[in-house]
C-alpha cells in the first residue's frame, strides 16, 4: 500500500465559497497558513514513522484548497518543498486537488515541471443546476474540458463527487454518474453532503430550504455508484470523508457516519447474497463464500445484513463459509 503523506492548505486559491463548503472543519485544520519548511517537516515526519517498506512508493498529497488557484509564487514555494525528497527517492510522486476551472494548458506546464503525477478535481456534480444552486462557479462543460486536458497530459485523473446538493434528484445523480463515467478518471472519491456549521448549506438548512441526504438513502445511492464505477474499472478510493474530531464538532446534520465506507460494502454485499438466494430457491442449502477478513462486513452493523435476509426469508437455507482465497469484498456461491 502506498504512503500518502497529507498536506492541507483548507481553502486556498478558492475563487468562491460553496454553499456546502468548511474545508477547516473537514480537514481539522484552523492553524496558520502551511510554508515550505513545515511541508518538509511534514514529510520527515510521516517517513520517520513508516514502516520501511511503505517508504518504497511514498507520496505527498496536497488536500483542501485549489492548487492551481493559488497565485504561482505561493504553487512553487509548496512544490519546490517537496523537490528533495523526489532527486533523493524518499517520495515517488506529488498528488494535488483543484477545480475545474483552475485548470489549463499553463497550470499543467507548470506541474508537470515539478513531477506532479495525479490531479483530483472537484468535481461534485455534472449537473448545472446542482452546480449553480451550490455556488460553484462554472458549468458541467468546464470539468469534462478539464478532465480532458488532464487525460491529455499524462496525469492520474481523480474525481471528487458529493451526492445530495441542493437541487440533486436520483435521475440527475445517475446522469452525473454516467458523465463521470464517460470522463475516464482513475479513480473517484464519493463524500454525500453533510451540513457543516459556519457553511453556506448551515444558512439555507436552518431556514428550512435544504433537506440533506438521510444515512439510509446515501448509503444505497453510493452503494448504487460504487457498482457502477466497479464496473468500467474505475476505482472508488473513499466513500465518506475522513472523521475528524473537528469534522464530529461542527456537523449539524447530513449522512455523517465514521463508518461510511464500510456500510457501503456491507449494502453491496447484502445485494449480491439476495440474489444468490433468490435464484438458487429453497429447495436446498446454499453454501455462499466469503474472504475470511468480510464476515463483519457481510453481516452489517449490529448484524442488518442477517436480520434484512431472515425477513425476507431466505437465511434459513443459507450456509455461510469463509476462505482466505476469496477477493475481497465479493460473495460465491460455493460447494456444500
Amino acid at each position: 500500500m502506498a504512503l500518502v503523506i497529507p498536506v492541507f492548505i483548507p481553502h486556498e486559491g478558492c475563487p468562491h465559497r460553496c454553499l456546502f463548503c468548511n474545508q477547516r472543519r473537514i480537514s481539522g485544520q484552523v492553524g496558520a497558513t502551511v510554508r515550505g519548511d513545515a511541508v518538509q517537516e511534514t514529510i520527515d515526519l510521516w517517513l520517520a514513522r513508516c514502516r520501511p517498506e511503505r517508504r518504497q512508493h511514498a507520496e505527498v498529497a496536497f488536500y483542501g484548497g485549489s492548487f492551481t488557484c493559488l497565485p504561482q509564487k505561493r504553487q512553487l514555494e509548496l512544490l519546490a518543498a517537496v523537490q528533495p525528497f523526489l532527486v533523493r527517492r524518499l517520495v515517488q510522486n506529488i498528488r494535488l486537488s483543484t477545480r475545474p476551472d483552475g485548470i489549463d494548458a499553463p497550470a499543467l506546464d507548470l506541474l508537470a515541471r515539478y513531477r506532479v503525477a495525479t490531479i483530483e478535481l472537484g468535481v461534485q456534480s455534472c449537473d448545472d443546476e446542482v452546480l449553480t444552486r451550490s455556488g460553484r462557479g462554472h458549468n458541467s462543460a468546464t470539468v469534462a474540458l478539464a478532465a480532458q486536458l488532464v487525460r491529455a497530459r499524462g496525469f492520474r485523473l481523480g474525481i471528487q463527487l458529493l451526492p445530495g446538493l441542493p437541487g440533486e434528484t436520483f435521475a440527475s445523480l445517475r446522469r452525473t454518474t454516467a458523465t463521470v463515467i464517460g470522463l475516464r478518471p482513475d479513480f473517484v472519491r464519493i463524500y454525500p453532503a453533510l451540513v457543516l456549521r459556519d457553511s453556506g448549506l448551515a444558512r439555507l438548512y436552518h431556514q428550512g430550504g435544504y433537506r440533506p441526504l438521510s444515512l439510509d438513502r446515501a448509503v444505497a445511492q453510493t452503494a448504487w455508484m460504487k457498482k457502477r464505477f466497479d464496473a468500467k474499472g474505475i476505482e472508488v478510493v473513499r466513500m465518506g470523508l475522513q472523521p475528524t474530531a473537528d469534522l464530529e464538532r461542527a456537523l449539524i446534520a447530513g449522512p455523517y457516519h465514521p463508518a461510511f465506507g464500510e456500510l457501503v460494502l456491507s449494502r453491496l454485499m447484502f445485494h449480491t447474497a439476495r440474489k444468490l438466494l433468490a435464484k438458487a430457491g429453497t429447495d436446498a442449502p446454499l453454501t455462499l463464500v466469503i474472504a475470511a477478513r468480510d464476515r463483519s462486513i457481510f453481516q452489517g452493523q449490529h448484524s442488518a445484513n442477517l436480520h434484512r435476509l431472515r425477513r425476507l426469508g431466505l437465511d434459513q437455507h443459507m450456509v455461510l463459509r469463509t476462505d482466505r482465497e476469496q477477493l475481497r469484498q465479493t460473495v460465491r456461491v460455493g460447494a456444500g
